[in-house]
């Protein structure tokens, strides 16, 4: 079989995607059908997919086995499987082109463009989660059978941020805080529902179970760190460490991979440590102080692994530490010096995390011989 994946565009990162198809591809029994449908229907633009899914059966060449359930079930099981195993061929779903008004504002000076309504756009997003089943785990669900009375999502979200009164939501009545603070809240909140029924008396609906937050977080990280990208805001959701789901400032792809090598290829004792350093570093309020803190827990990693680097660099792994002794980050004398640009603060750091780095492949390289 080979599939023409030009008709479909993902909603979803492809990895993700894949991940949650393999899932779904060990259930046993025909359960499996009915999550892969589902699961087309959400990571999907449009119906395409789902309908191409549905109908794979009709495309068997044989005649005698076409008819039967067990060769329709593997048919789409094939189908499935080819798609989830070229999931990095798909191409991501992107917005329509322009239209007539949109093209006419384009052509507005830079200062003449309205701003984006980021506020808006997250309560938008908000939504969709819950349309989804996300936030059923932690919200409830009405049914027309249960007269059980749901949590309070107000009090729940006052709870965790302090602030009353922000479900159902209101974007006009947020200062830019309140909407970080809602921004993190929900990404502790959303859980992806894995089973679901159709309750069809009195229209009531689909009712969800089986929760898991894992896929849920990720998602929402993806598509909230987009939607910031795209309102210019230099803040993402961190993906990993101690600062997971909280907002970091925005760094380039090579050092978000240095952070997750730190972070994965260190001892637990060290990579608590990193997690703690990164966390004090990249936050959204860091301070001047901040970053100096996360400098010097670096700088004593390296001081308990300075005979790995003597060993390596000779007399020069002294280098290494003269900024950390020299300047005003950790002694504090009074011949230190303290007059350089907090900018240099950034270097240092990505410097050392990257020595620590370093210092992790040099230890395992004596490991492995």
């Amino acid at each position: 079989m080979s599939l023409d994946l030009n008709n479909y565009e993902l909603l979803w990162p492809a990895d993700l995607f894949a991940a949650e198809g393999k899932r779904i591809l060990r259930i046993t029994g025909r359960a499996w059908e009915e999550q892969a449908q589902w699961l087309l229907m959400e990571a999907f633009a449009g119906t395409t997919t789902a309908s191409d899914f549905e109908e794979s059966p009709a495309h068997n060449d044989d005649p005698f086995t076409s008819g039967w359930g067990q060769s329709t079930t593997g048919r789409r099981r094939d189908w499935f499987t080819e798609l989830v195993d070229r999931a990095p061929e798909l191409r991501q779903a992107a917005a329509p082109r322009p239209y007539w008004p949109q093209r006419q504002i384009e052509r507005l000076s830079f200062h003449e463009h309205p701003a984006r309504d980021i506020k808006r756009d997250f309560a938008r997003l908000i939504g969709d989660f819950a349309s989804d089943g996300y936030l059923v785990e932690v919200f409830g669900e009405y049914c027309v059978d249960d007269h059980d009375d749901l949590p309070d999502a107000s009090e729940l979200i006052e709870r965790r941020l302090g602030i009353p009164g922000l479900w159902p939501l209101a974007p006009e009545t947020w200062d830019e805080d309140t909407l970080y603070g809602l921004v993190e809240v929900f990404h502790d909140l959303v859980s992806r529902p894995r089973k679901r029924w159709f309750h069809a008396y009195s229209s009531c609906g689909w009712h969800h179970q089986e929760f898991h937050n894992g896929t849920a977080r990720i998602l929402y990280r993806w598509r909230v760190n987009t939607l910031l990208r795209e309102a210019g805001v230099d803040y993402e959701l961190a993906a990993e460490g101690e600062d997971l789901g909280r907002l970091v400032a925005v760094t380039d792809d090579a050092r978000g991979a240095l952070v997750h090598r730190a972070l994965t290829d260190s001892a637990p004792d060290i990579t608590t440590r990193i997690r703690h350093a990164v966390a004090l570093f990249r936050r959204r309020d860091t301070s001047v102080e901040g970053k100096k803190s996360a400098i010097v827990t670096l700088a004593g990693i390296l001081e308990e692994r300075r005979a790995v680097l003597k060993d390596q660099l000779g007399k020069d792994e002294g280098a290494l530490f003269e900024i950390a002794n020299r300047y005003d980050l950790r002694h504090r004398k009074a011949d230190q010096r303290g007059d350089y640009d907090e900018v240099f603060l950034d270097w240092i750091f990505w410097w050392y995390l990257a020595t620590v780095e370093l210092t992790n492949r040099l230890i395992a390289s004596r490991t492995s011989s």
